[in-house]
């Protein structure tokens, strides 16, 4: 179990690195940039240790945007049109984190 959570923690960060890269070119605020980051982080955590029996990629959307939602309240009340984009980011990270995770698992 140990070797999974490391390679969620792991893959959960490169996966923030890509996500937040744009928000720092974009100026976005620090807070915003931390939210995103530390969000795949903990995705990446939850992926590699669920037991459920779905497709990786599936199960890496489903995450990413669980992970989302408390965000996405706060964010949509604000700024509703940015929810577009960042569910359109959100669903291809969340699958490229949930395939990574897979992909190093050999489990």
């Amino acid at each position: 179990m140990k070797h999974k959570i490391i390679i969620g923690l792991c893959c959960g960060f490169v996966i923030g690195i890509i996500d937040v890269v744009p928000m720092v070119i974009q100026k976005l605020p620090w807070d915003a940039d931390l939210s995103a980051f530390s969000m795949w982080i903990v995705c990446g955590f939850f992926i590699s240790t669920s037991q459920l029996k779905i497709h990786p990629v599936l199960k890496g959307i489903i995450f990413g945007f669980l992970c989302l939602l408390p965000s996405a309240f706060i964010i949509g009340w604000q700024e509703p049109q940015s929810l577009i984009p960042i569910a359109i980011t959100t669903t291809v990270l969340g699958g490229l984190l949930g395939y990574s995770i897979k992909k190093f698992d050999k489990n």
